[in-house]
């Protein structure tokens, strides 16, 4: 059976397939705009197309009725193609973005643009042959066509020949970070037909031809096999030789692994290497390096620079000096009385950071002075433990600059964050005086300075004034008194008969941790 001519067509169906298109395009684009807005720009192109097609329909429909039935039937044959066009678009908006995006499986675009591509060379192909024209004759003079664009368009076929064995085979995705020849590292954002699109760390857009992705080595960073992996950092440092490398290691594995940090793998963990004894030729400075493995590649030098600042700190803390070259000279002018005015002032300095500490405000200011003499810096970087909950408490901390979390491991094994100190206050000294291990672990939240007074210095101190251990259990015991009373363990009451009992068990902990003598101020319950 015969078709009738388009143009004949064109009032009876026109009206109609508008209507249907319209009511169609209406819905997907309902659809799109709630599951999925990033391709709306695709509903506005479905607009256009619905646009010309109505005016093409009319003014065939005008041009028929006028007489004119060679303009109305060219008219129309647009007007279907942009139906076709049209039909194709919303077919590809649900299949692709609607149903299999709902259902997390996505196509490579290119594989995409070829399908969408095929139906739209189908829809053409149908509408030419209801034109009457013979596609036997289109074939031989598209070979003729395809041989001469061949030729002059070889570059640019490799590159679209290149997009898709990149997106057939897989060996690199979207999503993956790479270095290419010249070093430049990024983030691989798109994989297009003639190109792949890369954004670096700096916020640029390096456009690399598929061809050259296909003909040269590229690295593709933090991936071992099929999974994906951390991808190992080095961050260098050089340590005075004079220290001992195991000493070294030592120190820096301990820092690096007490506590966790940000986009550092724990497994495998960060570790410390020796490369060289005289680093680049100086005989006075070893070369040391942290190898730590990245989880996010993207936050690379802000986490090499976490990782060095607690090597500063975790090399400041063990007073192991960092290297100096030997040709390096420093000529300063300072006497031996300058330096006394020196160490004097900085001892009055932590003298005064004593006197607003509870626990020695029944010292005198010589006291204070001389046990301000015993102090040791300690640095701390943000993150970093402190103390640990069960460790052996060899040191009494006073934080001077900086703030930190008290943190309390509970019996099913969790640990929380109970309180939080902010300088200038103490901790670590109920251990440090009675010899029991660590009751809370504190973590520093900021870049801290604590003054360290080891057990050692501290007996010194205080079996040259025995009185000072009645005065600083009874301190001991009212702070230990005012806890259980803000917990509700106790009543206002009985609360100073609690201080009394406290102050004694106290002081009887601390004469025997540090040995003196059962005559000494001991105080009746």
């Amino acid at each position: 059976m015969t078709e009738p001519p388009l143009r004949t067509l064109a009032s009876a169906e026109a009206p109609k397939t508008a209507v249907a298109l319209f009511f169609t395009l209406v819905i997907v684009a309902y659809l799109v705009g709630r599951f999925a807005p990033s391709e709306r720009r695709r509903i506005r192109s479905g607009i256009a197309l619905l646009v010309m097609y109505v005016a093409l329909a009319a003014a065939a429909i005008a041009a028929d009725r006028t007489g004119s039935p060679r303009a109305a039937e060219h008219l129309y044959s647009v007007a279907v193609l942009f139906q076709h066009c049209l039909a194709v678009l919303l077919g590809a908006v649900v299949l692709f973005h609607l149903l299999l995006s709902r259902a997390r499986a996505q196509l490579p675009d290119i594989a995409r643009d070829i399908l969408v591509g095929a139906a739209y060379t189908i829809a053409g192909g149908a509408l030419l042959h209801r034109l009457g024209v013979q596609l036997a004759r289109l074939r031989a003079s598209g070979a003729l066509l395809s041989v001469v664009l061949g030729l002059s368009l070889q570059a640019t076929l490799g590159n679209v020949i290149g997009g898709l064995a990149l997106q057939v085979d897989g060996s690199i995705r979207e999503g993956d970070w790479v270095r290419l020849p010249d070093k430049t590292e990024g983030k691989v954002v798109s994989i297009r037909w003639r190109h792949t699109v890369i954004e670096t760390r700096n916020w640029d857009s390096v456009i690399v031809p598929n061809a050259q992705l296909l003909s040269h080595n590229i690295t593709i960073l933090g991936q071992r096999g099929a999974a994906p992996a951390p991808h190992r950092m080095w961050v260098y440092f050089d340590v005075d030789y004079r220290t001992a490398p195991d000493r070294v290691i030592e120190v820096i594995e301990a820092s690096l692994r007490a506590a966790p940090i940000p986009d550092v793998a724990a497994e495998p963990p960060p570790n410390c290497v020796c490369l060289a004894l005289a680093a680049d030729g100086h005989a006075s400075v070893a070369r040391y390096a942290v190898r730590y493995y990245l989880t996010d590649l993207a936050r690379d030098d802000p986490t090499s620079s976490v990782i060095l600042s607690r090597v500063f700190s975790a090399l400041s803390r063990a007073e192991i000096p960092l290297g100096i070259p030997a040709a390096s000279l420093f000529v300063e002018d300072r006497s031996e009385a300058q330096q006394r005015q020196k160490d004097e002032r900085e001892v009055g300095r932590r003298a005064e950071v004593l006197r607003g500490l509870e626990l020695f405000g029944s010292l005198t200011d010589d006291e204070r002075r001389e046990l301000a003499r015993r102090l040791r810096p300690a640095p701390f970087s943000a993150g970093e433990i402190i103390t640990r909950q069960g460790a052996e408490a060899h040191w009494l901390y006073i934080l001077a600059r900086g703030s930190a979390d008290v943190r309390v491991r509970t019996a099913d094994g969790d640990e929380g964050r109970v309180a939080s100190v902010i300088a200038p206050t103490i901790f670590g000294e109920h251990g440090l005086m009675t010899g029991e291990r660590r009751n809370a672990t504190v973590v520093a939240t900021s870049e801290v300075l604590c003054l360290r007074l080891d057990q050692e210095d501290f007996r010194e101190f205080i079996l040259a004034r025995p009185t000072i251990a009645d005065e600083i259990s009874r301190v001991l015991a009212e702070r230990e008194v005012a806890r259980e009373l803000a917990e509700r363990e106790i009543d206002e009451q009985s609360s100073g008969e609690r201080i009394s009992i406290e102050h004694n068990r106290k002081l009887l902990a601390v004469q025997r941790f540090f040995g003196l003598s059962d005559d000494g101020p001991t105080r009746k319950a």
